[in-house]
């Protein structure tokens, strides 16, 4: 899905690597992670593919650039991806994944883990908070302004997303400080093994 993402981005004008990799993190690493190496690694499969090409500029007293622009091929990737009838509600989330598991840990041991899980959202909270998805900026280079709406519309549900983990997180570590302070129903505490 990242080369789609991509070509998303390369969709709505030709761009340098730099660029791309800026235009990510500034607006879909909301919601999809990727390294910038991966970014780079992408670019190149989309070359190959044949879906944007490349061309070199060259610069005065810095490195030359690269500027990828999508090809009809890669237009015509995007389009056959995003109108294909495969999409699916993906319930792969690690971190229900270990904490189904985690009653093979201590007590201590695992309100300090809902602790880290909070810390981890407040760290992408105040990142969220402090540089805010920039669509209004990259939504004046549009030709289309109905584009903006649906990168609103991604950007409520990466809000909606983040109230949703703190609440859960809130909750379990309170349950668990409960339990600990005896003043919720008793659960055995496990031993690790």
């Amino acid at each position: 899905m990242l080369k789609h993402g991509i070509l998303g981005l390369l969709n709505y004008g030709s761009m340098t690597g730099y660029e791309i990799n800026k235009a990510f993190k500034d607006s879909l690493s909301y919601f999809w992670n990727a390294q910038t190496s991966q970014i780079y690694r992408e670019l190149q499969t989309i070359k190959s593919n044949g879906w944007a090409t490349d061309e070199v500029v060259e610069q005065i007293g810095k490195p030359d650039k690269k500027i990828f622009t999508i090809t009809e091929s890669g237009r015509a990737e995007l389009n056959r991806w995003l109108v294909e009838d495969n999409t699916e509600f993906v319930t792969r989330i690690p971190i229900l994944m270990k904490t189904f598991f985690r009653g093979e840990r201590s007590l201590e041991e695992n309100i300090a883990y809902f602790s880290q899980l909070e810390d981890m959202g407040i760290d992408f909270l105040t990142q969220f908070q402090n540089e805010p998805p920039k669509v209004e900026d990259y939504s004046k280079r549009l030709k289309d302004p109905m584009n903006a709406v649906f990168w609103e519309m991604t950007v409520e549900f990466g809000k909606m997303y983040i109230q949703m983990y703190f609440s859960w997180v809130n909750q379990c570590k309170m349950r668990l400080e409960g339990i600990k302070n005896g003043s919720a129903q008793e659960t055995p505490e496990r031993q690790p093994n």
